[in-house]
């Protein structure tokens, strides 16, 4: 099984972006949109920098889920201010692709129904290598295509990945002994997702005509 961690919301520069291999003249700190407190702290951008933490403190195995709020300046019918994040990490002896495929997909049976499709894309995030964004089959059009879906006939619901080895040299594990994969799966775009939700907005405005719903 999993265990639950937890970490800081305050976090430094190192946490949340150096040891996630994305030091400061990386390209893909422009994924970001942060909060700076000062130069070296800011407010998390997500829950990864716990992965870390947890790293440093604990030998492999590792199975954990880290639940948490994250926060990046955003603010459209898709992304608000401050979001609630959930991460997995898995590291040990013999982690490889099959074990992350099963998981994924499994997580994503149970969510959204056994009858939807599951696909994985390539994509890059700098801390897992190689990378991927899960997609399900849209629930409105059956995957034929609709403005939900962009008329792809699939909907994103999450970002995961191999855990890049690079990162195994901040908390001194070996990377020639064990493996792992990670995943980061937004619990509003989850809601709003299963339930056809058409503004993230709406889950934060303590409206009861829209919280009765549920």
């Amino acid at each position: 099984g999993f265990d639950i961690a937890e970490g800081p919301e305050v976090e430094t520069d190192y946490y949340n972006f150096e040891a996630l291999n994305t030091p400061r003249d990386h390209p893909a700190r422009s994924l970001h949109d942060t909060f700076f407190i000062s130069e070296d702290v800011l407010l998390r951008t997500h829950t990864s920098p716990v992965q870390i933490r947890y790293m440093e403190k604990n030998r492999p195995p590792v199975y954990i889920i880290v639940p948490g709020k994250a926060y990046r300046r955003d603010y459209d019918i898709s992304h608000t201010p401050m979001f609630t994040q959930i991460e997995g990490l898995v590291v040990d002896k013999g982690i490889n692709f099959k074990n992350f495929k099963w998981t994924l997909e499994t997580f994503a049976h149970e969510v959204f129904g056994r009858d939807r499709k599951v696909r994985f894309r390539p994509h890059y995030f700098p801390f897992t290598e190689p990378s991927a964004e899960v997609d399900v089959s849209c629930n409105i059009c059956g995957g034929k295509g609709c403005r939900t879906c962009s008329n792809s006939g699939w909907l994103e619901i999450l970002g995961a990945g191999m855990v890049d080895p690079k990162l195994y040299s901040y908390v001194g594990y070996n990377p020639e002994e064990v493996t792992g994969f990670a995943f980061g799966v937004g619990i509003e775009r989850i809601c709003m997702l299963k339930y056809g939700i058409d503004d993230i907005r709406l889950i934060y405005e303590n409206d009861l005509r829209f919280i009765k719903q549920f």
